[in-house]
């Protein structure tokens, strides 16, 4: 009897493991899997939308401009810190998704299209050290085989779509933030001019108790999006 019990818990065990597993976030790695390049309090945060790096981590790019380590969710927010804040960048590097390390762009064969999850674009783009491990993730997700050039030359070309798409996105998560900034924060008056600012305030003050990861997001987008048109309530 206590055999079969045993056997019984460790299936329970197996299949929400499975589950687990199932719904997990392709992009997201533990924290302690991920390589944080920057210094302070921001470094967590994409620089542009202020999506949190280590959930998007698979697709995270970096690179520095005068010198000083800037790291991206995706290469459409590198690209539109480049062009919107018209930033002179070098040093460009991406997270090799075999080895979860950053490796020189210019290196990098880029899987662009596949049937995993895009970040800040419907289009997918991901990153190997080898063509080996790209053809081989290539072979079982689908998508194109790009070089750093052309993967750039794409992107900027398609910005204008990906913001628009981007956006359509984040008026959902928007509208969501504001239901749950309601149902679980204390009130705050203050305002923010960016997502990272929101969600640093958030977390340090507590207003919304011990929350992280899509709930956070939502919020925090909602707060900044209320810093910049003060008429969303």
């Amino acid at each position: 009897m206590k055999r079969i019990f045993l056997l019984i818990l460790f299936l329970l065990v197996s299949l929400n493991g499975a589950n687990i597993n199932k719904y997990k976030d392709f992009r997201s790695v533990p924290l302690e899997k991920a390589t944080l390049l920057e210094k302070g309090k921001n470094k967590m945060f994409c620089n542009i939308c202020g999506m949190n790096l280590p959930m998007f981590y698979k697709t995270n790019h970096a690179s520095k401009h005068k010198g000083k380590e800037h790291q991206y969710c995706s290469i459409v927010c590198l690209i539109e810190d480049m062009i919107v804040n018209n930033k002179k960048m070098d040093d460009f590097r991406v997270v090799d998704n075999s080895t979860l390390k950053f490796i020189p762009s210019k290196s990098a064969y880029f899987i662009v299209g596949s049937k995993k999850p895009g970040t800040m674009s419907i289009v997918s783009k991901y990153a190997f050290g080898t063509k080996k491990a790209a053809l081989k993730f290539q072979k079982e997700n689908g998508g194109d085989i790009f070089n750093f050039t052309k993967l750039v030359d794409l992107v900027k070309e398609s910005q204008a779509k990906n913001i628009a798409d981007t956006k359509k996105k984040q008026l959902k998560i928007i509208k969501k933030g504001a239901l749950l900034y309601k149902k679980m924060c204390k009130q705050t008056d203050n305002f923010f001019t960016n997502e990272t600012e929101a969600k640093l305030f958030i977390k340090n003050s507590g207003i919304c108790g011990d929350i992280k990861g899509k709930e956070l997001n939502s919020i925090g987008l909602y707060l900044k999006e209320r810093g910049v048109k003060k008429h969303i309530k």
